[in-house]
C-alpha cells in the first residue's frame, strides 16, 4: 500500500483591517526533513524568511491562494478563509489523499480531511503552510506601504493598531482595506 499524500493546510490575514486573507497548502517530502518547522507566530521574521525558502525548495509541492478583500466583503472573513485554503489545495501541483486543516473548519470540498486546532504548532506541515502564507501576506503589506507609506502597513500588517486607525482618520480608506470590518465601517 502507498503512503497517502497529506496537505497541511493554514492560512493568515484574518484580522487585519486590510488586504487579502492568504492560505497556503504544503505537502512535505518525507525523504527531506526541514528543522524548526513552528507556528508562524511563534518564530522571528529572519527564522520565518529560512524556513519559508528551505519549505518552497524541499517540499513535494505547496500553493498558495487568497481572497481579495472585495470577497471578503461580500462573503464574510470566515466564508473568504475557507475560499482561500480551497483555493490553496487546488493550486496543488499533486492531489493529496488527505488535507489537515488548521481550525475547526472544514474547506468545502470533496476530498478525506481533519481540522486541528491549533494545528499549526502540532502538525508540520500545517507549520509549513502558516510560514509560507505569513511571508507571502507580509511582503504584500510591504509593499502596500511603498504605495501608502503614511497608513505604516510595513510595520503592523494591516492590523488595527492605533498607528493604522490614525492613519485611517487622517488619509481616509483605499481601495484595499476591508469595507464591513467595524473601524472601516465607521470611515464611510
Amino acid at each position: 500500500m502507498s503512503k497517502r499524500l497529506v496537505a497541511g493546510i493554514d492560512e493568515v490575514g484574518r484580522g487585519p483591517l486590510v488586504g487579502a486573507v492568504v492560505a497556503a497548502a504544503v505537502i512535505l517530502n518525507p525523504h527531506k526533513w526541514i528543522d524548526g518547522l513552528a507556528d508562524s507566530k511563534k518564530l522571528s521574521e529572519k527564522k520565518r524568511n529560512e524556513l519559508n525558502l528551505e519549505i518552497r525548495e524541499k517540499a513535494l509541492c505547496w500553493s498558495l491562494g487568497r481572497a481579495e478583500p472585495e470577497e471578503i466583503d461580500e462573503i464574510n472573513i470566515l466564508q473568504a478563509s475557507l475560499l482561500a485554503m480551497k483555493r490553496a489545495v487546488e493550486g496543488l501541483s499533486v492531489t493529496p489523499d488527505h488535507l489537515k486543516i488548521d481550525g475547526n473548519k472544514e474547506i468545502p470540498m470533496q476530498i478525506s480531511m481533519e481540522t486541528i486546532v491549533q494545528g499549526d504548532a502540532k502538525v508540520a506541515s500545517i507549520s509549513a503552510a502558516s510560514i509560507i502564507a505569513k511571508v507571502a501576506r507580509d511582503k504584500e503589506m510591504v509593499l502596500l506601504h511603498e504605495q501608502y507609506p503614511g497608513y505604516g502597513f510595513a510595520s503592523h500588517k494591516g492590523y488595527p493598531t492605533k498607528t493604522h486607525l490614525e492613519a485611517i482618520q487622517k488619509y481616509g480608506l483605499i481601495t484595499q482595506h476591508r469595507k464591513t470590518f467595524k473601524p472601516c465601517k465607521n470611515c464611510l
